[in-house]
């Protein structure tokens, strides 16, 4: 029997990683009544409160390059399993 592939992401194997989530309340700009939850989800180190700074701010100013209609209200992050909970 042969065991299970592993896989690596940015160099971390998997079954070592954290999966984290980076929740996002963003609203629209046109209409700023408009609101809703981005959750981004990406794999790093144990979650620590600069962890989350360093990694969740360029994750954030991606979205919003790509969604310009759109403006981040707040944000937070936090282990998968956790974050749904919650919110």
């Amino acid at each position: 029997m042969q065991p299970p592939p592993v896989l690596k992401i940015r160099g971390i194997l998997l079954e070592e990683a954290h999966m984290f989530e980076l929740v996002i309340s963003v609203c629209m700009i046109a209409e700023p009544q408009s609101c809703k939850d981005v959750h981004l989800t990406y794999v790093g180190d144990i979650p620590t409160p600069h962890s989350c700074m360093r990694v969740g701010q360029p994750e954030m100013a991606k979205w919003v390059g790509s969604h310009p209609k759109w403006s981040i209200r707040k944000w937070r992050c936090g282990r998968v399993d956790l974050a749904r909970k919650e919110i």
